[in-house]
């Protein structure tokens, strides 16, 4: 199980856009998580990816005169879980439609979409804006007898309600071996049948066609990367949802989506995070 480097960086004065842009520099050097809190912000990276150069590089890289301190601390894989039990995984609403819990959670609001997940070093539980923005789309859209992709499942969640919504055949691809082996037990769990789990990147899409729905809620970077590769997957009319970013990368992402054939459709927001909306 991989060990992470857990490091806590305390911002003054403190907001949700300081909180944010430090979010946002350092995905781009392979952070995976963050928990803001009203003292700055928790950010998660894998022990083998983490140096200080990339903590002092994000530090005078961050644009606003706020003052940042910070510290970290090894999690080794084998804590992770009552780590996140205990301290962060709690039940979340979404819509008055969906409640996403753990197996350990009691007292669980009875909802149309019942989602369980385990998190074992696979993020995504809901509760950061980009996944519940996701699946706020979701809920409102029509996936009955759909084919959909999920790109970056960690959990599996997007794709285990997107199943619960009717798709008719979902193609969920995960990276990390870590998160690979937990998006399997979620969707056992979850009794997510029609779900092909695939351990890759986006040159997994090679033999994944006539896709009508595809899911990103990676970074901004991937995104425009790979977004050629979705593209190449996506039924004409298919749509796509894109996540991971904030509203201000919108331009970004619609110079790389527009020569590619993609249209824009609509974005949400929550918290400066945007979950776009393309058609094709």
């Amino acid at each position: 199980m991989n060990d992470y480097i857990e490091v806590r960086f305390d911002i003054t004065p403190c907001d949700e856009v300081a909180t944010d842009v430090m979010a946002a520099i350092l995905c781009d050097d392979g952070f995976e998580s963050f928990i803001p809190d009203e003292r700055g912000v928790t950010a998660y990276i894998k022990k083998e990816l983490f140096t200080e150069e990339i903590i002092n590089r994000a530090i005078d890289d961050f644009p606003m005169e706020n003052a940042i301190t910070y510290k970290y601390v090894l999690i080794e894989g084998e804590d992770w879980n009552s780590e996140w039990e205990k301290n962060y995984f709690k039940p979340i609403v979404v819509k008055d439609k969906c409640v996403i819990h753990s197996s350990f959670h009691v007292d669980i609001p009875t909802l149309e979409y019942d989602i369980v997940i385990d998190p074992k070093m696979a993020f995504g539980t809901g509760h950061h804006a980009t996944t519940s923005l996701i699946i706020e789309q979701l809920l409102e859209m029509d996936l009955q007898g759909k084919r959909v992709v999920d790109m970056g499942t960690g959990t599996g969640i997007l794709a285990i309600l997107a199943n619960m919504c009717g798709a008719d055949y979902i193609t969920a691809i995960e990276i990390d071996p870590v998160a690979h082996a937990n998006a399997v037990e979620n969707l056992a769990i979850n009794k997510a049948s029609n779900v092909n789990l695939i351990w890759g990147d986006a040159y997994s899409l090679g033999l994944v066609k006539n896709i009508d729905v595809f899911i990103a809620n990676i970074n901004r970077n991937i995104i425009t990367q790979d977004l050629q590769f979705y593209v190449s997957s996506l039924n004409s009319g298919g749509e796509v949802l894109l996540s991971g970013f904030y509203e201000s990368d919108i331009p970004v992402i619609m110079q790389v989506a527009e020569p590619l054939g993609l249209s824009y459709k609509s974005h949400t927001v929550k918290d400066n995070w945007t979950c776009l909306r393309l058609i094709k």
